[in-house]
């Protein structure tokens, strides 16, 4: 719990917050039996052990009392801080009707006593960014005994080989950012990160606390147009669009939530008109200088030697042939590039791209996210609607796909970039912040004329998994290489090295590990989260990575990451039966590696 205070010290960010943290122990009870059972009741919070004949109960309420926000003092070691009966009697109260002897039962020790909470409940794990070789295992959430041979493990071989030994995503230290140490950010997340533990972990589950750190330009016209807010990184961004006559709140179920079927009237307005996505969470690098283009071919593994213009779809590889980011790089001159990254892996793919550019070369990287905003128009109608926004031609010989121009919208100069993320006719509209506002005024004006709509992030992910479309800490990480991940039409193997070359070189063929794209092949499917397992002739084969309802193609689809050592190939899986799990329930499943919409992706070129 001193970690945060102790690591500012010398410039490290470390978000976490100490809680008070609460259990009773009884008097001796007659009829407590050595060796019973522990019990833990989420719905109630709280959590039985006995102990020496006496009953400890133990709690992770909703709602909890952060401290030690003026500093944890080094005195205060396995130190106890007042009881608090009041806060703890609903979780009393809850005890006794589950284990009526308590009502009459004696308490012996009340204990209230301090343990550190992160913003999300995992733990931060590796290497710092601020300073090489220094390693922080921290914040493990009031389950540190449980984790800790497997965190001492894991650690001492990232120190020893100087990378993590299996993916470790969720718990990497790198994904924190920076605002999140502040002391109200913390003391606000904290009273909710505790009572996570214990809660129900809906899928798509949303924070309530410390929301509202980072917002787009045109937060609030999206708010008045039915936007429901997640967050991502501090960013507000829409999951979907309300009705006027909908609740904006969501209804959590292992099921089709509430907004199911306004994601479904997005996905069609996406097919067969025009849909407007605030992108603006999207991380913005810029790369110049003379020796820029000779950096960054060293660390792409892709050919970042086109034209002016051009864009390229890439990964940045480690020395085993890991991914360790997915980007797009835009050509702006011969001596200067602009990288999109994704939401999530700011920090991250910023700090990789800074330790990788060769020192003794003349180019620099910056961080310029702050100064753009990204609007995304999708759709078939997108490029008409895009002609009317602008005088400059956006044809298909003037724009082709994968390419970019700067145009003028309204009064603002911004840069367009024809590429897609759902499988459809798109542009990503990069606009200077302080013009955002006016070309979205300009989008709203003219977008009623080709039936313009809203659309969230529920979904972009659900077509992007029509498209097998691959989403980096879920599908992709650094524990998995392009070629088994089917990217490997954005590697160059022609090119000279670059980082990971030699690695992609040894892999032996066929690919005995290999993302898929799989479909349940009953109607009215139950929904696919992440993590079922594969089943081929009873024999577990794989795992799924993500999954969405694809809504274009009317069925419940997931990437699955299948592993046979003869090797995944497409006439293996057309030769073989599959099953997903789903809650004990096995289903009959397509599997293959083409993407189940447009296959070949003509929607996109044309």
């Amino acid at each position: 719990m001193w970690s945060r205070q102790l690591a500012a010290g010398i410039g490290v960010s470390l978000p976490l917050h100490a809680a008070e943290h609460f259990y009773i122990v009884t008097e001796p009870m007659a009829e407590l039996k050595a060796g019973m059972p522990t019990l833990r009741v989420p719905d109630e919070f709280a959590y039985y052990k006995e102990d020496a004949g006496k009953l400890l109960i133990g709690c992770f309420e909703p709602v909890a009392k952060p401290w030690g926000m003026g500093g944890i003092d080094k005195s205060y070691s396995f130190t106890t801080l007042p009881e608090d009966i009041d806060h703890f009697s609903p979780i009393l109260e809850l005890a006794m009707t589950r284990y009526p002897q308590l009502e009459s039962a004696g308490i012996q020790l009340f204990f209230n006593g301090p343990e550190s909470f992160t913003p999300d409940d995992r733990y931060l794990l590796g290497e710092t960014i601020e300073f090489k070789n220094l390693y922080v295992a921290a914040g493990f959430n009031s389950i540190g005994i449980q984790s800790s041979g497997g965190a001492g493990k894991v650690l001492a071989q990232w120190i020893v080989d100087g990378h993590p030994p299996t993916d470790l995503y969720d718990v990497d230290i790198r994904r924190a950012a920076k605002f999140q140490s502040s002391d109200q950010y913390l003391f606000d997340r904290t009273s909710e990160t505790l009572g996570l533990l214990y809660a129900m972990h809906w899928p798509h589950r949303e924070y309530k606390t410390a929301r509202g750190a980072r917002r787009s330009p045109v937060h609030s016209q999206l708010l008045d147009k039915g936007a429901v807010m997640g967050e991502l990184m501090g960013w507000e961004r829409p999951n979907w669009y309300a009705h006027s006559h909908q609740t904006t709140e969501n209804e959590y179920s292992y099921g089709r939530q509430n907004w199911f079927n306004n994601c479904h009237e997005e996905c069609l307005a996406i097919q067969n008109d025009v849909a407007f996505f605030d992108q603006t969470s999207y991380p913005i690098f810029s790369v110049r200088g003379k020796d820029a283009v000779r950096a960054l071919n060293y660390i792409c593994a892709n050919n970042i030697d086109v034209p002016v213009n051009q864009i390229v779809y890439t990964q940045w590889l480690n020395e085993r042939g890991g991914i360790e980011a997915d980007v797009t790089i835009t050509r702006i001159s011969t001596t200067e590039f602009m990288i999109v990254s994704s939401c999530a892996n700011e920090q991250r793919d910023f700090y990789w791209l800074e330790q990788n550019l060769p020192s003794l070369m003349n180019v620099s990287a910056t961080n310029v996210s702050s100064g753009f905003a990204m609007f995304g128009l999708m759709g078939p109608n997108s490029r008409e609607l895009l002609s009317q926004l602008t005088q400059t031609p956006v044809d298909n010989m003037a724009l082709p796909y994968y390419s970019s121009k700067e145009l003028d919208i309204g009064f603002a100069k911004v840069r367009a970039n024809r590429l897609s993320y759902v499988g459809e006719l798109g542009y990503e509209i990069v606009i200077p912040v302080e013009f955002a506002q006016h070309v979205f005024e300009k989008i709203e004006e003219t977008g009623s004329l080709f039936k313009l709509r809203h659309a969230g992030f529920h979904a972009m992910n659900s077509c992007r998994m029509e498209k097998g479309f691959r989403h980096y800490g879920h599908d992709i990480t650094d524990g998995i290489d392009p070629l088994s991940s089917g990217l490997g039409f954005a590697v160059d193997m022609e090119k000279d090295n670059f980082l990971g070359k030699s690695a992609l070189q040894a892999i032996a063929k066929p690919l005995s590990r290999r993302l898929v794209n799989i479909a349940i092949q009953q109607e009215n499917a139950p929904l696919m989260l992440h993590d079922e397992p594969i089943y081929r002739d009873n024999e577990m084969v794989g795992i799924t990575t993500s999954a969405m309802w694809g809504h274009r193609v009317n069925r419940s689809l997931a990437i699955a990451l299948l592993e046979i050592p003869a090797g995944v190939t497409r006439k293996f899986l057309q030769q073989n039966n599959f099953q997903v799990e789903i809650a004990k329930e096995r289903y009959s499943i397509d599997v293959q590696l083409a993407p189940f919409y447009d296959p070949k992706s003509l929607l996109v070129r044309n």
